[in-house]
């Protein structure tokens, strides 16, 4: 791990800088929208256009980075993300912000194609794994560090915004300015739909609902808060539990998921979710329950997400799986795009509440369908499945691709190192 910071740490660096921007101006619009006398469903739309201008940039930057070449779209996208965030609070109009939330959407959806390839460029075969990781670790820090940095600040003011743009601006510097040469950027084949639905409807259905789970994770929970009347303390606080509750669940989940039916572990999952968000919904809790219930969720959602990805290679051979992890996050985006939409107009309909009524139903979802599943085939033999890798909902497919090999190629070694 230390070789690995040794010759990556400019873009270790500068990713959880980039994270803490990005951490920041989610939560900070849903405080900002209440002080604006934005609606819920306005703040929703707002929140649902990230998810579109992400999904968008997954599917045009590729063409992008080979057109000019990684730097330009780089310094580009970094530029554009600097001046969106700093003009949020310029134009307080829920369109306004709209606009510019696809315009972040697709920039970060850049940013980390490039980041990812540049990574796995800089990476020997002997620490890629260890790289990756690293790389997944620092985004949760930024994501955890930019609630606390909430905190310094008065939203209703304009120097909160400034930090997230001050911190991305500060994030290209040690990336662009370090020696690492630019990646070769290789093309993704497609797989179809049909084809990824054949190999697993539940890969398909899960990642889908997972989608929807983790855009109204990213995108509500400080609209909820202002709804529930939380202050900004209470509020960053539970933000920060959500990815705290993933951070630590993804690696005994991850080890108890090479060992048993991972439809069995899925569809346990689903239901301690579901369990979970429904208690909050029907019990209305005091805020320290409403902080376990914030890591019992991020707990559930980040481990889902790669065992489901894990579970459809398992049915995959290894050529196909770039092309599988390209469909399967395109289907992820998709769900996002609708879970903010859907969670605002539930809180219209039932109160603040109905933040954690969908997160309940979507959980269910995934638990029943892998049970039904169950009943449909039977599992593949434990040893002839693949290994399960850490990995974030943010991760492009040429990431899940490396991560999914290199977590093989370590499982595959261990038996021999064992015997030694």
């Amino acid at each position: 791990m230390l070789s690995v910071l040794r010759h990556s740490w400019a873009l270790l660096l500068g990713i959880m800088l980039l994270m803490v921007g990005n951490g920041m101006q989610g939560t900070l619009l849903g405080i900002r929208g209440q002080i604006e006398g934005i609606s819920t469903f306005q703040m929703s739309v707002v929140m649902a256009a990230y998810f579109a201008g992400f999904l968008f940039g997954s599917r045009t930057v590729p063409n992008l980075i080979r057109s000019v070449g990684h730097v330009r779209v780089f310094a580009a996208l970094g530029s554009l993300i600097s001046a969106v965030l700093i003009l949020y609070a310029t134009a307080p109009h829920w369109i306004a912000w709209a606009f510019m939330r696809v315009l972040i959407g697709f920039s970060f959806s850049g940013v980390y194609i490039t980041a990812e390839s540049w990574l796995n460029a800089a990476s020997t075969n002997e620490n890629r794994g260890q790289a990756l990781s690293a790389y997944m670790i620092v985004q949760m820090i930024g994501i955890i560090g930019a609630q606390l940095l909430m905190n310094v600040g008065d939203p209703a003011g304009y120097f909160l915004f400034v930090i997230p743009s001050v911190l991305v601006s500060l994030a290209f510097t040690p990336i662009l300015l370090s020696a690492a040469p630019a990646p070769a950027f290789a093309t993704i084949k497609r797989m179809s739909f049909a084809q990824l639905w054949q190999a697993s409807p539940l890969g398909c259905v899960g990642i889908f609902l997972l989608g929807g789970v983790f855009s109204a994770l990213f995108g509500m929970a400080s609209v909820w808060g202002t709804g529930a009347g939380l202050s900004v303390k209470q509020i960053s606080a539970f933000v920060a539990a959500i990815y705290v509750g993933g951070l630590f669940a993804q690696y005994p989940i991850g080890w108890m998921s090479d060992r048993m039916d991972r439809r069995v572990l899925i569809a346990t999952l689903g239901a301690l979710g579901a369990v979970a968000m429904l208690g909050v919904f029907v019990t209305d809790p005091p805020y320290v329950v409403l902080l376990l219930g914030a890591a019992i969720i991020g707990g559930v959602a980040n481990p889902l997400y790669s065992l489901l990805l894990a579970y459809t290679n398992d049915f995959l051979d290894s050529s196909d799986m770039a092309s599988a992890s390209a469909g399967l996050l395109f289907i992820n985006g998709v769900g996002a795009i609708s879970g903010p939409i859907i969670t605002g107009w539930l809180m219209g309909l039932v109160g603040p509440g109905g933040f954690f009524l969908y997160l309940a139903v979507l959980n269910a979802g995934v638990a029943a369908y892998a049970v039904w599943r169950m009943t449909r085939r039977p599992a593949p033999a434990i040893e002839s499945t693949g290994a399960f890798a850490v990995l974030s909902p943010t991760a492009t497919a040429f990431a899940v691709d490396v991560a999914l090999e290199t977590a093989q190629e370590d499982s595959n070694e261990s038996p021999s190192e064992s015997a030694d």
